[in-house]
């Protein structure tokens, strides 16, 4: 039988330069993807922080970790999300089921 919900951990690091509304503005975008399709655990703004190695000449990134269950089809959809916001630098998400 099929796993219904897993549990998920996902870390996100949006663009420096975004300016305070649109940063909380995506950050509630991407909580919400997550509360009409599972239920959200703990969200951890950890701000402004340097990078490891420049991306795209940047040297900062605003990072944001979430966690979250869900069904297995979510961390596909939410992959997708932030590919195509230009705005969302790097992410990753880990089932920590496993």
């Amino acid at each position: 039988m099929a796993k219904l919900n897993a549990n998920y951990e996902v870390i996100y690091i949006l663009k420096p330069d975004l300016g305070e509304e649109a940063t909380a503005a995506l950050v509630t975008k991407f909580k919400e993807l997550v509360e009409q399709n599972g239920t959200l655990g703990e969200v951890n703004e950890w701000g402004k922080r340097r990078l490891a190695y420049p991306i795209n000449d940047l040297n900062d990134g605003y990072y944001v970790l979430m966690t979250f269950a869900a069904v297995p089809s979510l961390p596909a959809e939410m992959d997708r999300m932030f590919r195509i916001n230009d705005s969302v630098m790097r992410s990753i998400i880990v089932c920590k089921d496993e």
